[in-house]
């Protein structure tokens, strides 16, 4: 079994926009088969927590990640274009 990649999930706050993002990317990547840990943070706290993750998924402006590569995204939250963001995803944790 392939080893499980991590993704920081980041909004504003990380009460509800993070958990609903990270529950939909846990569905649609189990889905594939595709196995993830998801953290949820608040954006200000990205660069504490992102030494330890493949990706970052934030509904808001990051900085700090190092060479962790970052998708900004709000389609999980408006329905429009989650298939071209989780593309995007399995793109990067596959690289």
């Amino acid at each position: 079994m392939a080893e499980k990649k991590r993704i920081l999930v980041a909004c504003g706050t990380a009460i509800a926009t993070s958990t609903v993002v990270a529950r939909k990317i846990e569905e649609e990547l189990g889905k594939r088969g595709i196995p993830i840990e998801t953290t949820q943070c608040k954006a200000s706290e990205v660069p504490s927590k992102v030494a330890d993750h493949d990706l970052v998924v934030t509904t808001t402006f990051v900085s700090g990640t190092g060479d962790v590569p970052v998708i900004h995204s709000v389609s999980f939250l408006t329905g429009v274009g989650v298939e071209d963001d989780i593309a995007r995803i399995v793109e990067y944790l596959n690289a």
